[in-house]
C-alpha cells in the first residue's frame, strides 16, 4: 500500500476540484492579522486562494467561504498554507489544506 506522501502530485487529486470565484477573509493565526483573498477552487481536502501578499508556508488560518444559497451553510474552516506561489507582480496563489471544518 502506498502512503499519501509518496504518491505523485497528480495522484493526490482524489477529490474533484470545483471552480469558484468567492471573496474570503483569511485570519492568520500566528500573526493576528486578516488578509482578503478570492477562493479560486475548492475540493474535499483543500482550496486555492488568490491574495495580494505572500503568506508563509506552514501558517494556519481561519477562513469562511460564504454561501449564496440558503440551503447550504457557509464553510468555516481551519486551513494551512502548503505552498505560496507568486503568479503576478502583486498576486499570490496559496495552496491550502483544510485541517478542520466547523459546524
Amino acid at each position: 500500500m502506498t502512503n499519501l506522501s509518496s504518491r505523485t502530485y497528480d495522484e493526490k487529486r482524489d477529490f474533484i476540484r470545483m471552480k469558484v470565484d468567492t471573496e474570503v477573509i483569511l485570519t492568520v493565526s500566528d500573526e493576528n492579522r486578516s488578509v482578503k483573498g478570492y477562493c479560486r477552487d475548492l475540493s474535499g481536502t483543500g482550496m486555492l486562494i488568490e491574495v495580494d501578499e505572500a503568506i508563509t508556508e506552514g501558517l494556519k488560518c481561519k477562513t469562511t467561504l460564504p454561501s449564496n444559497n440558503e440551503a447550504f451553510p457557509s464553510l468555516d474552516a481551519t486551513v494551512q498554507v502548503l505552498r505560496c506561489t507568486k503568479v503576478d507582480d502583486d498576486k499570490y496563489h496559496l495552496g491550502m489544506e483544510i485541517l478542520d471544518i466547523e459546524n
